[in-house]
This record gives C-alpha cells, sequence and structure tokens, in this order.
C-alpha cells in the first residue's frame, strides 16, 4: 500500500468509528508550546495539578512517547448533548451527561490501531484521550482541524468546541494536513467577559488554579476557597460558561454517540434529590460515569459550596 492509500485508510477507520473530524500532522518537538507550558507552570496556573509537572519532555516530544514516531493523528469526538438539564439542577459540564468519555474512546482507539494493523500489517502506535502527557489541542490545531480560541478550547469553523480530543501517535508515514493558521475569534472577549471566577486571561492564557472545573473536579480531598463564595453560578461539577458563551458554538449539533446519552437523572435530579442521595446510589448511579471523579465525597462537598452564599 502506498503512503496516498494509508492516509486513506485512516480517514476511513476513523469516520466509521464514529469520529467526527481526523487530521494528520508530522511528528516534530513543539518548541513554541513548551515555552508557553513551561511559562504557565512557572506561574503556578495548573494549582495542585502536579501531574502537569512531570513527563515535561515527553509533552512535548512524540518520538519520546512513540519510538520512531512519524505521525500524529488527531480525532475529534461530538459530545454536545441533544438534551438540557432542568432549569432547577445544579449545573453539570455537558461533556458529564454520559459514560465516562475516557472509556469510551479508549475502547475505539485500540480498535483503530487494530483494524490499520489489521490492513497493514505491524504498526506501532499508542493511544492517548486526556490522561497522558500530549499537548492535544496543539496538535489538533497542526493537524488542521481548528484553532485554539481564547478560552483555550479547540474551535472548529463549522461545529464549535463541545469535542473531545484523542491522539494517534505511530510510526506509519502519512500524507499531512496544513496547519490551521487563521483565528477566528477576532476581538470577541465573550469568554473572558463571562468566566465567573475570571480565570480567562489575555493571549490564550486561562488560570486553571482559578477554574471552576478545577476547582469541582481537580482540588481533591480539599475545601474551596470562602473567596470563591458566590462565583459558581450553580456549577456542581465542571463549567461551561466559556462554550456556552462563545458564538461559535450556534452552529454545535447534537452528538449521535449512544454511549454520551445522557443518564436521566443528571438532567432531571433537583438539588434536593442531590442532597438526599446516598453514597451507595451514587455508586450504583452514576459508575461509569465521569462524575465519580471527586467521588461522593466531592460532589457532596461542592453541592454545600454553591448553596452555603
Amino acid at each position: 500500500m502506498s503512503i496516498q492509500q494509508h492516509t486513506s485508510l485512516v480517514k476511513k477507520t476513523a469516520m466509521m468509528l464514529g469520529f467526527d473530524y481526523c487530521g494528520i500532522a508530522k511528528v516534530q518537538p513543539l518548541d513554541e508550546d513548551a515555552k508557553r507550558l513551561e511559562q504557565w507552570l512557572n506561574k503556578g496556573m495548573h494549582g495542585t495539578m502536579r501531574y502537569m509537572e512531570r513527563f515535561f519532555e515527553l509533552r512535548i516530544d512524540p518520538k519520546k512517547l512513540v519510538p520512531g514516531a512519524k505521525s500524529v493523528i488527531s480525532l475529534l469526538m461530538n459530545y454536545f448533548p441533544g438534551e438540557k438539564q432542568n432549569d432547577f439542577a445544579p449545573k453539570i459540564s455537558k461533556y458529564a451527561y454520559g459514560k465516562d468519555y475516557h472509556e469510551v474512546i479508549r475502547e475505539k482507539l485500540k480498535s483503530f490501531l487494530h483494524t490499520i494493523t489489521e490492513k497493514i500489517g505491524q504498526v506501532n502506535g499508542r493511544g492517548f484521550v486526556d490522561s497522558a502527557p500530549v499537548l492535544e489541542r496543539s496538535w489538533a490545531q497542526r493537524s488542521g482541524l481548528g484553532w485554539i480560541g481564547k478560552n483555550g478550547n479547540l474551535i472548529t469553523k463549522n461545529n464549535g468546541s463541545f469535542y473531545f480530543i484523542a491522539t494517534l501517535i505511530t510510526d506509519l508515514d502519512l500524507e499531512y494536513d496544513d496547519p490551521f493558521v487563521k483565528d477566528y475569534c477576532g476581538t470577541c472577549t465573550r469568554c473572558i467577559d463571562n468566566c465567573p471566577t475570571d480565570a480567562i486571561l489575555p493571549d490564550k492564557v486561562v488560570d486553571g488554579s482559578k477554574c471552576i472545573s478545577y476547582f469541582t473536579i481537580e482540588l481533591k480531598d480539599q475545601l474551596i476557597p470562602d473567596e470563591m463564595k458566590g462565583k459558581f453560578d450553580n456549577w456542581m461539577f465542571g463549567c461551561d460558561t466559556c462554550q456556552d458563551v462563545c458564538p461559535w458554538n450556534r452552529f454545535s449539533k447534537a452528538n449521535t454517540e449512544t454511549d454520551f446519552r445522557p443518564i436521566p437523572e443528571v438532567l432531571n435530579f433537583s438539588t434536593k434529590e442531590w442532597e438526599e442521595m446516598s453514597e451507595e446510589a451514587f455508586k450504583k448511579i452514576f459508575h461509569d460515569s465521569a462524575l465519580t471523579r471527586p467521588k461522593y465525597q466531592g460532589i457532596k462537598r461542592n453541592l454545600k459550596f454553591i448553596q452555603d452564599k
């Protein structure tokens, strides 16, 4: 098979597995991104997320993750839901409405590698989804899928930003897509103006240590600082404000992935039902949901925090 045929197989496999976009970039060190990441870490904007300090070299050079790597395949999967939470529920980020995306996409990446290995022969590669030292948004932009918005999210021109990003690093020679070089945010500052905790700074910098998602998900076994009281806008798990106000997300369409179908309780539970839920019920209802990340006690802490104004 030729490089063109390999590339065609990769793109067809992506569509077959339910990914909405597939772009390919040539492996190279991310020198500029490395500088930005180093500055961000030095300013302490990762808060208590110490894992972001580790494996710095792996983050900026894919060949250290996959020896002999030649191509980075970036994949996007839509998670925008067709349904909304009831108006009286504590708010949950849309990415957590259904089954935990890590599990769903990890399985798809395994199938991806299996399929191309079956058709091509021995292929060395590793798939990553938001849980390894990979700068996935940078690679998605270099693969021609979109641009990085002022809120730090990858934005596609056709369908906005409600996408999971998966990355597949392989030793396959492939045809490379042109990087996305234009920035269509223009002078718009809606995400900056509407961030409840002023976490979005100029020059596409997000202070992770001020983000509601950080406080409600990443801040394990700790109290949320008192100075944040009254600023969470009823967000109990994560925060979508900067995406909800983005004009590009008026083009978002409901996803068709059955595993992302909302858990009924996410849509329908009232604040009272969340408050009265036992740990046993929580584990039973949300056993394969991202809501288990802060655990039962974390959800209870978040709920108390947004109620105690």
